[in-house]
């Protein structure tokens, strides 16, 4: 099992999903080819209703915490509301990789 698809099974047995996209976007950044270190998470649920971001962004870690410790190097949250995704259909580009470490 890839490392996308479980982060995807992980999120939709532990909460309620209206919406969700987890986007492998290790190859923006210098990793070997193939690498599945970087995602974004676009996830809308009613879990997260009445919940502060930071609350949302907790609740994720959580769930992601053993995958966070091994696999990912990095996770963009993007975590709406139905209202809130109804409003927005999109979550903001990711913005440009800064270096980080030369992979050879």
């Amino acid at each position: 099992m890839t490392i996308r698809q479980d982060i995807i099974d992980k999120l939709r047995h532990a909460l309620p999903v209206g919406h969700l996209e987890v986007i492998n976007e290790s190859h923006k950044h210098n990793v070997p080819e193939g690498a599945e270190s970087h995602f974004k998470v676009v996830i809308v649920s009613p879990a997260f209703e009445g919940k502060t971001l930071v609350a949302r962004h907790r609740l994720l870690n959580g769930i992601l915490a053993e995958a966070l410790s091994t696999d990912i190097h990095a996770l963009a949250l993007h975590t709406m509301t139905k209202d809130e995704w109804f409003i927005s259909r999109e979550a903001p580009a990711s913005p440009p990789c800064m270096g980080g470490g030369v992979h050879r």
